[in-house]
């Protein structure tokens, strides 16, 4: 017989707050040794994989890191299932059991929770394997813990007879009384821990709740691996737990009643009855009594004090009576309300920007580059426009930025040393790139379908300009250079033709008259000026910053605009209204850059102003930059689309390289608020999101291809400042 042993990861432990949030939820938190509460579970269930079973490990896939690097630690394999989203305890179990039924078809899953502290591992097996014979024949067994007190916070089971047994009822968390009385006539806590053969499961879901398994099993990968993402149809589940699901209606329940010391944990006054919850620096007068968690970097002093928890995080603190401890979850709400990223656990200062940073490095060269090299790559050698968090490619079209943009990060991860095939990612793009969307005139089409043919035949200024940082990445890399020169040479001649009278180019389309066109030539032509340095590149280089100098930049408020006429004077209406934090702060990284080659003063100063104006683009509750505001600075659009995120960091990274005092101090704070914000939005898969809404969450739609490129440039930055900067340095000495 195999045994399976399943840990199951959701949960938020709401009434630990503010210690475990969703963003870290209290299984992955060491409350009671070195260990955190999966850590432990995982020690203690690994012995029971008898039988040729596995450990098996059903979380959310933003816990992936969590489970993975936990695993690692205690040196530990398992199969895990990451959820797109949870869907409660039943379609969790359902996804395991249709994993294990395919392959082992008589396989037992032993269901535990990940986040109950269990002090003796052999009392905790020796009834496991007692039950597992009786789980082999198609029982559902239930552990039931015998109580040690009346307590009001466990549902109880009330067993038949002695022994294992069938179950007569499942009760919920009753009050004290009634508690009382369960007690005393023999029912037992409900510990939610319960053998059952996988295929039973199943067979039960399908007679009670067959949406739900029909939704597993539409939802296991076809490939397995280690680490499996569910697929989007895992989705289509009905949030339902498995009490209501299954073990209330079935009629093959029993329990085996267990006498081994348990608690689930459930809110503070349970960790402090352990005696080993305090963390941290507490300095305290004689006689005072408390639970007290002080993060990394702080001190908690107290005075005359008794039967408190405080708990404090570097963004919140907790300080309650234990003796109302289960409240801290109405707390929760209300705070949820006022401020959800203090209430998600989204703002974290805890990590160090170092570590950040590392962890940014590793998910990009580990994750991020080899998906979009491999299943972001057709058959052709273009770039695909976007894959969905399931994996799944669509798109029946290929822009021309797109296909630039990815041909530039490839050449920017094969320079740092990435080991993937970038080369050939490289080449092999630009030659499809060539075939299909370079114009009689050497100019490039913006849209082709996939199989090359034209859907749009303009040239737009905003591809031309990534369509020659593209050949400048690649002529650096040695891919074709004397070939990149010759087009990149012919786009810009090419570019004459939309030369405008008042100094600068017109775009196509329906805005001819903008900044951020030229904000990318910009970058191109500078790019082109460390190739040839005494070629055009550098005067037109000049001439773009020259006239964001005259006309981009509103001479009053500091700020940039974005759309104008003919003249370069602000466009009317609400279109010359329009301020983008997020182009702020990315004129204020180019502006920097150019403003040290030419040892430019107001360069630097302008940056500085505009870096603030994009600042007052930073939603404090959220912790990330908005989309849009007005050119009097008030909010436009509250959306938080991923690319300011990048522009935010990488403009508070460059400008704390020459920072000094309170504005280097606060320039690097922000960096490290930057990059928390920009990893909310990233995927453990190497996928994103794009766009989050007002409410902290995220509209659910495919990753697109185009942010790779301000992914990749932000993280050429902080290596690059990584150089410069104390507080970022280490991790690249370490081989990352």
């Amino acid at each position: 017989m195999a045994i399976f042993p399943v840990i199951l990861c959701g949960g938020a432990g709401t009434r630990l707050w503010p210690a475990s949030r969703p963003a870290r939820p209290k299984q992955f938190i060491d409350f009671v040794s070195e260990l955190s509460l999966f850590q432990e579970t995982a020690r203690r269930v690994v012995p029971l994989t008898v039988g040729g079973g596995r450990l098996v490990v059903v979380a959310g896939a933003s816990h992936r890191s969590f489970i993975v690097e936990q695993l690692a630690t205690l040196g530990l394999d398992a199969v895990v299932l990451l959820e797109p989203e949870g869907r409660d305890s039943a379609p969790a179990m359902a996804a395991a059991a249709t994993w294990i039924a395919s392959v082992a078809p008589d396989g037992v899953a032993l269901f535990v929770a990940s986040d109950h502290h269990i002090p003796d591992d052999a009392a905790f097996r020796g009834p496991v394997l007692a039950a597992a014979e009786a789980a082999r024949q198609g029982q559902i067994v239930t552990f039931g813990i015998r109580p040690t007190d009346s307590s009001s916070a466990y549902g109880y089971i009330q067993p038949e007879t002695a022994g294992l047994s069938p179950v007569r009822a499942f009760v919920e968390k009753p009050d004290r009384a009634t508690a009382e009385a369960y007690v005393r006539d023999g029912y037992l806590w409900n510990s939610g821990n319960f053998m059952v053969r996988a295929d039973v499961l199943l067979a039960q879901l399908d007679a009670f709740a067959p949406e739900v398994s029909a939704a597993a099993r539409a939802a296991l990968p076809d490939k397995t691996s280690a680490v499996m993402m569910l697929t989007d149809a895992f989705r289509n589940a009905p949030k339902i737990s498995i009490d209501y699901a299954v073990m209330e209606r079935s009629d093959r329940i029993s329990v085996m009643p267990v006498d081994y010391r348990w608690s689930d944990l459930g809110a503070w006054d349970a960790v402090q009855a352990l005696g080993s919850g305090d963390r941290g620096e507490w300095f305290a007068t004689d006689g005072d009594m408390a639970l007290v968690r002080a993060a990394k970097g702080m001190i908690v002093a107290t005075a005359g004090v008794s039967n408190i928890a405080i708990i404090a995080e570097p963004d919140a603190v907790l300080v309650c009576s234990l003796d109302r401890a289960q409240e801290v979850k109405g707390l929760v709400e209300r705070i949820r309300s006022a401020s959800p990223a203090h209430a998600h656990g989204a703002i974290s200062v805890a990590d160090t920007l170092a570590d950040r940073a590392q962890s940014f490095d590793r998910w990009l060269r580990l994750n991020a580059l080899p998906i979009w090299a491999t299943i972001g790559v057709d058959d052709n050698g273009g770039f695909r426009e976007t894959i969905d968090l399931s994996g799944s490619v669509s798109g029946e079209f290929r822009r021309a930025r797109v296909q630039a943009r990815q041909a530039y990060v490839y050449c920017a991860a094969g320079d740092f040393g990435w080991s993937g095939p970038w080369r050939s990612v490289v080449s092999r793009g630009l030659v499809r790139f060539e075939a299909t969307n370079r114009r009689d005139d050497d100019l490039y089409r913006t849209l082709v379908s996939a199989d090359g043919a034209a859907l749009d035949d303009s040239a737009f200024l905003y591809d031309q300009a990534f369509v020659l940082f593209a050949f400048a990445a690649a002529a650096k890399a040695g891919i074709a250079p004397e070939l990149m020169t010759e087009r990149a040479h012919a786009v810009r001649a090419a570019l004459a033709g939309v030369r405008v009278p008042a100094g600068g180019w017109r775009e196509a389309g329906d805005h001819p008259y903008q900044a951020n066109a030229h904000m990318h030539l910009l970058e191109a032509c500078m790019a082109w000026e460390a190739i040839e340095p005494k070629g055009e590149w550098r005067a037109m280089a000049d001439e773009i910053v020259a006239l964001a100098r005259r006309a981009f930049i509103d001479p009053h408020g500091g700020f940039l605009r974005e759309f104008f006429d003919e003249s370069w004077a602000s466009a009317a209406g609400e279109d010359g209204r329009l301020v983008e934090p997020g182009h702020q702060f990315e004129w204020a990284w180019l502006l920097t850059r150019w403003g040290r080659l030419r040892g430019e003063d107001w360069a630097l100063e302008t940056a500085i102003r505009l870096y603030d104006v994009g600042s007052r683009g930073v939603d404090p509750v959220r912790g990330v930059a908005m989309d849009a505001l007005n050119d009097d600075l008030s909010v436009r659009s509250e959306q938080a689309r991923l690319w300011p995120q990048t522009e935010r960091l990488k403009a508070a990274l460059i400008l704390t390289e020459k920072a000094k005092g309170e504005q280097r101090a606060r320039l690097l704070d922000d960096a490290g608020k930057a990059l928390a914000g920009l990893q909310r939005y990233l995927e453990p898969s190497g996928l994103w999101r794009d766009k989050m809404r007002a409410d902290g969450g995220f509209v659910d739609e495919p990753a697109p291809a185009s942010s790779l490129y301000h992914i990749m440039v932000a993280w050429e930055q902080v290596r690059a400042s990584a150089g410069v900067l104390p507080e970022l340095g280490g991790w690249l000495a370490g081989g990352s």
